[in-house]
């Protein structure tokens, strides 16, 4: 029984004086109302109205119950009031997890422009680069690379993060470039130890032919943003996501290698712990997401 709809339909009774009366103004028919008031009745195991030919009538009980019940009925509607309010209006605060380098690099400069337009979203962002469950963290949203496991979790494309090869220009005056996939065999690789299949490169040709690499270095770390250190200071090239090495390509500290063949790319996602009743907030950031992240998205947010 929902209590809260059979509270409502005792008090429009009383209202109204009539099942036939309240049931028609509440949409239901009238022998769903006389059940739903009887059940309240049995439950409370007291009798809330008189019935008899002409009507009915509130008992002594029941008028006491239905002042109460207004009272209830009045901070419920409330409630749905300023739920559907803050569903609708861009406010409160907005939870957002992200990897460390990407929220770093990306999105905090995405945010910043986002909070100077909508001055009542209060954000709070945590970066984190293991798995976070945005139920159990409360967290509103998450950017994710990569292909998404199937879940209940609602989820909105937002682009491609491309990778490539880079090395120092002194690394390579010393070592010479790499002409060819194979040639990697022979230099220090800086290997990221989360994604690009470890120390296995693929290398996607023009003709679409698919080049594996089994490469070796001095370095492994799962943190992008020591692996571009290590590489600017000459100690090997390395696979990284076109965000995180692009301000270093535009000074000239590091130089794309093998750039006619292609690492394979990561999708990326705004995730949601739901794909349905989604707050005006985390609607709005999202379409901002999509909006700024254009084809090049990587050369916009240094």
């Amino acid at each position: 029984m929902d209590r809260i709809q059979s509270i409502k339909v005792f008090i429009r009774v009383v209202d109204l004086g009539s099942f036939s009366k309240a049931a028609a103004e509440m949409g239901i028919g009238q022998s769903a109302a006389t059940k739903q008031v009887a059940q309240l009745e049995a439950k409370l195991g007291s009798r809330l109205l008189h019935r008899s030919t002409h009507g009915v009538s509130v008992t002594e009980i029941g008028r006491i119950y239905y002042e109460k019940c207004k009272l209830i009925a009045h901070h419920v509607d409330e409630a749905e009031s300023v739920a559907a309010l803050m569903q609708s209006q861009l406010q409160g605060v907005l939870r957002i997890s992200s990897s460390v380098a990407f929220g770093r690099r990306v999105l905090v400069p995405l945010v910043v422009k986002f909070m100077k337009q909508h001055p009542k979203v209060q954000l709070e962002i945590t970066f984190e680069d293991r798995y976070v469950d945005l139920v159990a963290q409360g967290v509103d949203l998450a950017v994710r690379m990569g292909r998404l496991a199937d879940s209940s979790l609602g989820a909105r494309y937002l682009g491609v993060n491309p990778w490539v090869i880079v090395a120092a220009p002194q690394y390579l005056e010393e070592r010479g470039e790499p002409q060819q996939p194979q040639d990697l065999a022979n230099h220090d690789a800086l290997i990221y130890s989360t994604v690009q299949g470890d120390a296995r490169w693929l290398l996607t040709g023009a003709d679409g032919q698919v080049h594996s690499t089994t490469v070796r270095g001095p370095l492994r770390s799962n943190n992008l943003s020591a692996l571009l250190s290590a590489v600017r200071s000459g100690m090997g090239l390395a696979a990284l996501p076109r965000y995180v090495a692009d301000e270093s390509i535009k000074t000239g500290a590091v130089r794309p290698v093998l750039t006619l063949w292609s690492l394979p790319s990561q999708e990326i996602h705004a995730v949601f712990p739901s794909p349905r009743l989604l707050p005006a907030k985390v609607q709005t950031f999202i379409d901002w997401l999509q909006s700024e992240m254009n084809d090049k998205w990587w050369t916009q947010h240094d």
